[in-house]
């Protein structure tokens, strides 16, 4: 993990969205009003972008319109007004023709912890993977994201990315970087325990790795940032060698990366596992970084799962 203080994935997705706009002709990013004075606005140029002031919904129907006349819209919101509010709008305008929209989810996970239960939408991946032809992105950090960003080009269905607001350092870069045009990337090899992690917590993932070496537990972490369509071959090829898996996400234990990769092995190849996610419950206020060690988000939960299927793997 490098040391650079790094920056959040909705900072890094307001530079790139602005370097993207110039270069595609098809790209207008349809925002609300309370985005209107954020960096993703000062960044993109004039003509590229339209401020409603709708609801979600509205901008959702509107960015089916745009798609149908040969663009290829990002519709930017927060989590719980896209994933929570527009469920119907996202599944019956975009998905259900399969339209090229694009949805910029803001403030994912505990980035919006001080709101409260309300607007910490953790579930959110749950509900997307239901839609039928939906795809799923959580990136780690603007490597991640701009391979994303560069693969929507040859997605014609909806995408969803969910970004978050707090600063993490970038993970390391590989020789092998267009494994994340595939929806992962092994960032650690090793043989003894597969962690797959997505988002923020693929930092911690790293972390933990580090405290196993010194068990003489040698881990595996994967950066699983497509959720759906899931990387099943990276995970499988992984598991094969390892026996066990770990899941860690900023989500909801129900439904997310846990669930995709259990699904995953429990067709192929069935292991012990783990996940280091929020229990199924409603969540409290506070700050990020109060709620991520309060409910368990942190290398020390990694490390304690991880030794929990380490002495059940598969041998």
């Amino acid at each position: 993990m490098n040391g650079n203080p790094g920056e959040s994935t909705f900072s890094a997705f307001c530079r790139l969205s602005a370097e993207y706009a110039v270069t595609h002709e098809d790209f207008i990013m349809l925002v609300p009003e309370e985005l209107a004075k954020t960096p993703l606005l000062d960044k993109l140029p004039t003509d590229k972008f339209i401020v409603d002031d709708g609801c979600a919904g509205s901008r959702l129907l509107k960015a089916a319109g745009l798609a149908l006349a040969g663009k290829k819209p990002w519709v930017a919101g927060s989590v719980s007004e896209l994933a929570g509010g527009s469920y119907s709008h996202i599944r019956e305008a975009a998905a259900l023709p399969q339209l090229p929209v694009r949805i910029a989810a803001v403030n994912g996970g505990f980035s919006s912890a001080h709101e409260g239960a309300a607007v910490q939408l953790l579930e959110d991946i749950a509900i997307m993977r239901t839609i039928p032809g939906m795809n799923i992105f959580i990136p780690a950090d603007k490597t991640s994201l701009q391979g994303m960003m560069a693969e929507s080009e040859n997605i014609n269905g909806p995408l969803y990315i969910r970004l978050g607001s707090t600063a993490a350092p970038d993970v390391e870069e590989r020789p092998d970087e267009a494994n994340i045009f595939r929806g992962a990337r092994i960032l650690r090899p090793g043989s003894g325990i597969t962690i797959c992690a997505c988002g923020i917590m693929v930092n911690q993932a790293l972390a933990a790795a580090d405290q196993l070496e010194r068990q003489n537990i040698s881990a595996e972490v994967i950066d699983c940032c497509g959720i759906k369509p899931f990387p099943e071959q990276t995970l499988l090829s992984s598991v094969r060698k390892t026996g066990c898996c770990v899941t860690a996400e900023e989500h909801g234990a129900i439904g997310g990366l846990f669930g995709a990769a259990a699904e995953c092995l429990s067709r192929t190849y069935p292991v012990p596992m783990r996940s280091v996610a929020v229990a199924d419950q409603f969540v409290s206020s506070g700050t990020s970084e109060e709620l991520r060690e309060y409910y368990g988000l942190t290398w020390q939960e990694i490390v304690d799962a991880s030794a929990q299927v380490w002495a059940l793997r598969r041998r």
